[in-house]
């Protein structure tokens, strides 16, 4: 009797699934497929296909994959392959509490990848949970003064380290890393800045006195461990963190995922400081070959003696950083640009940071094995924008940084006032 098993059925999505097929004829080569629809009904498919041994038995642990979606030996290939069926689409959760994603695991002989008729049945299917969510976890909405956003409470008394999780300009209020990182034990702050609620769509500048105003008030949760917090962030949310982290002493562990180390775009304003952004360059603002825009080059050299005094003193972090690269970033030269501040930290005699470079990632890092999202469009614009990575490549790189993270925060929002006591 063919079976098909996934152990276990219902975890965080963070966590890997051990897929086996048992069964079958011996050396048969057949065909997973792996399948969900997301909150907007649109469909991701991935499809992998495997030779059973002499014991007819599929182990996704120890096989390897013959073709398909991936190559070779992937336990959780499946998840981290997983394609729109129409591109552009990226897969990503909103409504964090109170459903999972349902993943749905079917397997089938492997004519099915020549034929691949509606119709065709499979050997046998079941159905994965995959949730943003661990039991116990609380949310509470945050509308306070001009704050918006979503806190995120672990089971438990406490007090749980503070991190606040900034997102890019895809704008609104993202949750689903600042659930999980409640879930792993962290007080999570996801904070909205642009086009939500009552924020503005596109804000003439970026207010650090606003996100001064989310450090002080995740302080002062009674569950906040304190008397410093974190920060997790990407893209325009890594250039905000990193300004933070030079003029808020509260910041004191910061992780840095494909960002600039100058202001973009717009100007800064601290208190009575205006940090003017790098100037751009429009000629250098490219549209690749498969119609895809490209920031990459949109600031020139950014080694240029002339960008000089537009780079952020850096060195002046109190804090600990984490700089994270995705080397196929193909919207950002973030490699650059994290080496450039690094090195810059390095001349002034710095030893706070650490850096994370991954061949073959993209700009959109994100918990372990969600799908590589390599274009999609932003609100408001009309082009797609290229984002970059290799798909195998990149779910290595989510995998080994996401562990990074947690042991980088825990070290220096935890161990650090532990060993002060």
């Amino acid at each position: 009797m063919i079976q098909l098993t996934a152990t276990p059925t219902s975890a965080l999505v963070d966590e890997p699934v051990h897929i086996r097929a048992t069964g079958l004829p011996p050396n048969q080569v057949v065909v997973f497929e792996a399948s969900l629809i997301d909150e907007k009904g649109k469909l991701f498919q991935s499809r992998a296909y495997y030779r059973a041994n002499e014991a007819g038995e599929v182990d996704l642990e120890h096989a390897s994959a013959l073709g398909g979606d991936y190559v070779g030996v992937h336990p959780m290939g499946l998840f981290w392959s997983l394609k729109p069926e129409k591109i552009p689409n990226r897969l990503m959760k909103r409504d964090v509490m109170n459903s999972p994603f349902k993943v749905q695991l079917k397997l089938y002989d492997s004519d099915f990848i020549i034929v691949n008729l509606p119709v065709t049945t499979p050997k046998a299917s079941l159905t994965v949970e995959r949730w943003f969510t661990s039991p116990g976890v609380t949310r509470i909405q945050v509308r306070e003064g001009r704050l918006r956003g979503a806190l995120f409470l672990p089971p438990g008394e406490g007090p749980f380290p503070g991190v606040i999780d900034l997102f890019g300009v895809i704008g609104g209020l993202v949750e689903f890393r600042a659930s999980l990182l409640a879930s792993r034990g962290f007080l999570s702050f996801a904070l909205a800045y642009l086009d939500y609620e009552d924020l503005p769509s596109t804000p003439k500048a970026v207010d650090l006195e606003y996100f001064e105003e989310a450090v002080n008030f995740l302080l002062r949760q009674p569950k906040v461990l304190g008397p410093g917090i974190g920060i997790v962030s990407v893209c325009k949310g890594a250039e905000i963190a990193l300004s933070m982290a030079i003029h808020l002493k509260q910041v004191t562990a910061t992780v840095l995922i494909n960002g600039t180390n100058f202001a973009s775009s717009k100007p800064q304003v601290y208190h009575d400081k205006i940090i003017e952004p790098l100037p751009e360059v429009p000629q250098l603002l490219s549209i690749n070959k498969y119609g895809f825009l490209e920031f990459y080059g949109l600031v020139g050299d950014p080694l240029a003696e002339v960008n000089q005094p537009y780079l952020f003193p850096v060195e002046k972090a109190q804090g600990q950083l984490l700089f994270i690269v995705g080397e196929e970033d193909k919207s950002l030269n973030s490699k650059v640009y994290a080496k450039q501040a690094t090195e810059q930290l390095r001349r002034n005699g710095k030893d706070n940071w650490t850096l994370l470079s991954y061949p073959g990632a993209g700009h959109l890092i994100e918990p372990p094995y969600a799908p590589l999202c390599s274009f999609s469009r932003l609100p408001n614009n009309p082009f797609f924008i290229h984002w970059g990575g290799e798909v195998v490549l990149h779910a290595a790189a989510q995998e080994h940084s996401w562990k990074e993270i947690q042991q980088f925060l825990r070290k220096h929002l935890i161990s650090n006032v532990t060993s002060q006591l």
